[in-house]
């Protein structure tokens, strides 16, 4: 004998299913309401358009026997019309909708009986963006407008989330630690998988992952309700990046700071300003291939920064540490000058400059976007994220040290250039996102691919690492850098998620898979050439 299921069985499952959801970064935005008649009575099969103005993108539904509606997976920003239409009844229309990262937008219709030609009805309404039913979770979003608007001296995504109360001005949120975050990208998984020093791709760089010019809006979800947001203690910072619409655009822009645009003095006290040469250049082009149908956006970025490798110090020269001022170290030139030439001449062995030498923090950025509305229910988004980029520094300034008072540079102590290194990161992300509508449910397919690849080039040939000091402080360092020997860590991550929803009545039942694989490679050789210190 068969059984057939009831639908409280079905709805106990899905709600189990659903709860066993792994969170992942959202992508879209969603339109649900209700459609009645002038005496309230709802009315089954009411079409409900909402079209996307910018890119001509048109999504459709119609009303179920209860009048409800939903319009899933929908592209954020706009402005949206969205018309309702039914037969023997005036149509009404509602303008310039703005939709956010993950935002619920709730409208409701009421038509009018039809007995003759009327001119258009146009409604229009404020939201109170506090109080609403739309709101999900503590949340902040940062919509276009505030992305054009705000200031930003490094243009990063961290001068955006710096809006949300709840951060400590960097990267933490809550009191909790950044690499307890979850750092999403168009969906994709963007966090640092390993866990090592900064919480995004090319932070050990200090390099944004993709262009700030590229960013379209920016979520930090701190206890979101949504089912797909989830896999962290911290926040859940979400960006979504831009497409391209039915109008073609472009635009060249370069960001150029120097030492004369830096302050010289504290109070009656003058600083020694070091050189400094930056420079952050891009451009961006987006527009349709196929108009309303098939558009792309493009933004590339070079950014050249060059800083002196001693910091603001430089070498003693006239021997009378009493007369050294500001930016002036205890070490002395004339000391240096002999140590450097001993190691040439006894060892063979050059270990560079120690002042008067400039570190590169260089980086390509490039992000190429494709979206294709396959019809009216299926949109596909394609992404490509490339990063190339590269900081170089001195020695680790005071990781085992056998002198407390750490490697320099500073005012007690000056490397030399041969004992620092070169840090790498590189980045190639690859992003598809499927989102599928229907009138009783909807569905969104996403898979991603990073790979991630991170390694250091010493400037030293193989040699010991060597600590001088003078009196129990250090004076300076010779040779490789001790972290810095064969450090290499490669990561690839592959990500594969499928939600998919169902409307029953006044619900919306979600359930859904994340797969998630990460394989990493890591060498560290620690002190491979040696180590030894000296104490004059």
């Amino acid at each position: 004998m068969t059984q057939k299921s009831s639908p409280v069985f079905m709805i106990l499952v899905l709600l189990f299913l659903a709860g066993s959801l792994l969170g992942q970064g959202v992508t879209t935005a969603s339109i649900n309401g209700l459609v009645k008649d002038a005496d309230g009575e709802f009315l089954p099969g009411a079409n409900v358009v909402a079209l996307h103005i910018p890119t001509g993108t048109s999504y459709g539904a119609s009303t179920r026997a209860n009048g409800l509606f939903n319009l899933p997976n929908l592209k954020i920003g706009g402005p949206y019309l969205v018309t309702v239409s039914f037969v023997g009844y005036s149509d009404q229309k509602l303008e310039n909708i703005y939709l956010k990262i993950g935002q619920k937008l709730r409208l409701e219709f009421s038509l009018e009986t039809e007995f003759y030609n009327l001119g258009e009805v146009i409604i229009s309404g404020k939201q109170d963006k506090v109080l609403s039913g739309n709101r999900t979770g503590a949340a902040t979003f940062i919509d276009p407008g505030q992305v054009k608007a705000l200031p930003t001296i490094k243009r990063s995504t961290r001068d955006l989330t710096r809006l949300d109360p709840r951060s400590d001005g960097n990267f933490s949120f809550g009191g909790r630690n950044w690499l307890y975050n979850n750092i999403s990208v168009d969906g994709s998984y963007f966090n640092n998988p390993f866990g090592l020093d900064d919480p995004a791709p090319g932070g050990q760089t200090n390099a944004e992952p993709l262009p700030y010019d590229a960013i379209e809006q920016v979520q930090v979800s701190v206890a979101p309700f949504d089912v797909r947001e989830g896999g962290f203690t911290g926040a859940g910072i979400n960006t979504v990046t831009k497409s391209g619409t039915n109008n073609y655009e472009g635009s060249v822009y370069s960001f150029i700071r120097n030492e004369s645009m830096l302050g010289d003095k504290i109070g009656d006290t003058e600083l020694l300003v070091p050189a400094l040469s930056y420079n952050q250049s891009g451009f961006t082009v987006s527009g349709p291939i196929i108009p309303n149908k098939l558009f792309f956006f493009i933004n590339g970025e070079i950014e050249r920064r060059e800083d002196p490798g001693a910091g603001a110090f430089v070498a003693d020269t006239d021997g009378d540490p009493t007369n050294n001022g500001s930016g002036v170290s205890r070490v002395q030139a004339s000391v240096m000058d002999q140590i450097r030439q001993r190691m040439i001449d006894v060892y063979g062995y050059d270990p560079g400059s120690y002042q008067g030498y400039n570190f590169n923090t260089d980086n390509e950025k490039l992000l190429l976007k494709l979206d294709w509305n396959i019809n009216e229910r299926n949109n596909l988004s394609f992404r490509y994220n490339y990063l190339d980029a590269l900081q170089q520094k001195p020695p680790h300034p005071f990781a085992i040290s056998i002198f407390n008072t750490g490697r320099g540079p500073n005012q007690t102590t000056l490397p030399f250039k041969q004992s620092g290194y070169q840090m790498n990161n590189e980045l190639n992300s690859f992003a598809l996102e499927l989102n599928s509508r229907y009138d009783n449910f909807s569905n969104r397919f996403f898979v991603s691919y990073n790979v991630f690849r991170d390694f250091r080039e010493p400037f030293s040939l193989p040699f010991p690492t060597i600590e001088i000091a003078e009196g129990g402080v250090a004076y300076t360092t010779i040779g490789h850098e001790p972290f810095s020997i064969h450090n290499i860590l490669d990561q690839n991550v592959l990500q594969i998620t499928d939600n998919f929803s169902y409307y029953y009545n006044k619900h919306v039942f979600t359930v859904g898979t994340s797969f998630e694989y990460f394989d990493f490679f890591n060498s560290f050789n620690l002190f491979r050439h040696g180590f030894m210190g000296f104490n004059t």
